[in-house]
């Protein structure tokens, strides 16, 4: 089992930065590919970012080159660094773990994310 619980969020003005944060607890955290996933209202949720173990990236077209995601294995903590933001990245963030052996799925609460002037 791992519990996931997510920061950072809030209100932000467009072209403004946010970082979030994924606390992880319960299990070995290294192991795990941990994922942000974001759902705005009246949307399907859709993949943000991912990162392996062996800190393997991959983002959404939609985000790439403004967001970055990272790791800290020390810390059991992921992070999503969000630049010039959009109104459009206005959503819920999920965090989620993933562990590769089982493809055995953890989700946090989510945070909301505001981008707006």
């Amino acid at each position: 089992q791992v519990q996931l619980v997510e920061s950072g969020g809030g209100l932000v003005q467009p072209g403004g930065s946010l970082r979030l944060s994924c606390a992880a607890s319960g299990s070995i955290f290294s192991i795990y590919t941990m994922g942000w996933y974001r759902q705005a209202p009246g949307k399907q949720r859709e993949l943000v970012a991912t990162i392996t173990s062996v800190l393997s990236t991959n983002y959404a077209d939609s985000v790439k080159g403004r967001f970055t995601i990272s790791r800290d294995n020390a810390k059991n903590t992921a992070y999503l660094q969000m630049n010039s933001l959009k109104p459009e990245d206005t959503a819920v963030y999920y965090c989620n773990a993933k562990r590769p052996a089982t493809g055995t799925n953890y989700w946090g609460q989510g945070t909301q994310v505001t981008v707006s002037s």
